[in-house]
């Protein structure tokens, strides 16, 4: 399971999705910019973050729990029911 580096920092974050708003681009595989890392937060509900590696790693996150975007990383998510979430974008302080 992916970890965030110490010392990093968040300076962005996503407007709340749910089941009903979440973009397309977010449940097709994408990816982060170099040096650029997530934090995929589950405030209700759950869904499922799935990394596209070998084997396929995935990852049920629960409300309160967060899943970790490491750059780089081809991802997607996965909606299994109602859900509100959130990204937040981090890196390294400059």
């Amino acid at each position: 399971m992916p970890v965030l580096p110490v010392g990093i920092r968040k300076y962005a974050e996503t407007t709340v999705f749910s089941d009903e708003t979440v973009p397309e681009k977010l449940t097709k595989l994408h990816d982060t910019k170099p040096g650029v890392w997530g934090r995929l937060c589950v405030i209700e509900g759950a869904l499922d973050y799935i990394i596209s590696c070998s084997p396929p790693f995935q990852q049920r996150i629960d409300a309160g729990e967060y899943g970790v975007i490491e750059p780089e990383s081809l991802h997607r998510v996965q909606i299994i029911g109602p859900v509100r979430f959130k990204i937040e974008f981090l890196k390294m302080p400059a």
